[in-house]
């Protein structure tokens, strides 16, 4: 306490005590000093007891010191500052699983497919010749009508796999659904050559990049049929667009060609086929345009081309 404010409090006291003091019997005129002293540097003075009379009219006033708060929460010790996600972490909260829950049950038909893999790609047939003992060999991979499509050919014993990507050799796609053959021919040290016609194959479904999109072949017979009174889109289709979806820049235009042996199958395909990608593709039916192919020796079922174009 400072000095002022000791002196401050000593003059209350004192008047306080000459309010309250008795005065002494008889006495005239001016009573004895009734003031009291508090000594400086001590913790203060204990009364245990105190009548005022009269009017309790005097005050004592201290100054009290400006209250000054420096605080910076950022800094404050105690609080770590996350982002919305980390403190919702730490609580008994899961936002994530419920939302899991209901897109897992949205209907959307743009949603990817990773769990399709209805079309091979790469080496999609692989011959596995087996011979030994050759100077020269060539394999010979035919069409329905015995067209020459492919030709692979080399020195020494041939490789114990080759494989066929599904083009022939001017690189144009050959179509699923019909039915494929080949022959091997080697030749000796001696020039003698021998023959081993393979047994007839078919193409499975397959996808592979073309003009700078995607193509994808299958054959009819790949068709879903109606089921519940509705079409049901094709494994086939529902892959093919969920690749399109997610392919980088897919705007451009797709292209689905059938070909069947007769004009209204073709193109009633072609419609079917066109109308369930429409409702799958990003962009809608718009960018779908269908084409139907005629030709006599196509398969009973028909074949299927789904190409998206390069984006221009």
């Amino acid at each position: 306490m400072t000095a002022r404010k000791l002196r401050m409090l000593t003059a209350a006291l004192a008047v306080a005590a000459a309010l309250c003091g008795p005065a002494p019997s008889g006495a005239q005129g001016a009573g004895p000093d009734s003031s009291m002293v508090l000594e400086g540097g001590t913790d203060g003075t204990v009364f245990t007891r105190m009548t005022i009379e009269g009017e309790d009219r005097f005050r004592i006033e201290f100054e009290r010191p400006t209250l000054r708060i420096a605080l910076d929460p950022a800094a404050a010790p105690g609080l770590d500052w996350d982002n919305t996600w980390d403190v919702l972490a730490e609580g008994a909260i899961d936002l994530r699983a419920p939302l899991l829950r209901l897109s897992a049950l949205e209907p959307s038909p743009y949603l990817p497919r990773p769990w399709h893999e209805t079309y091979a790609h790469g080496e999609i047939v692989r011959f596995k010749p087996a011979l030994t003992g050759v100077e020269r060999w060539r394999l010979t991979i035919a069409d329905s009508r015995s067209g020459e499509v492919r030709v692979f050919e080399g020195t020494g014993n041939p490789p114990e796999r080759i494989g066929w990507d599904g083009l022939s050799a001017q690189g144009a796609p050959m179509p699923p659904g019909y039915t494929y053959s080949y022959v091997v021919e080697a030749w000796d040290r001696a020039g003698n050559k021998r023959n081993f016609v393979g047994k007839g194959f078919d193409l499975p479904a397959y996808r592979m990049a073309a003009g700078g999109g995607l193509a994808f072949l299958f054959a009819g017979s790949g068709l879903s049929p109606r089921q519940q009174g509705r079409a049901a889109p094709a494994p086939a289709i529902l892959e093919a667009a969920s690749r399109i979806n997610q392919e980088p820049g897919s705007g451009g235009a797709v292209r689905v060609t059938v070909t069947a042996r007769t004009y209204d199958q073709a193109n009633s395909m072609a419609e079917e086929i066109a109308r369930s990608l429409g409702s799958l593709l990003l962009g809608g039916p718009a960018r779908i345009r269908h084409v139907a192919d005629v030709r006599a020796d196509a398969p009973e079922a028909g074949t299927i081309a789904i190409v998206l174009e390069r984006e221009t």
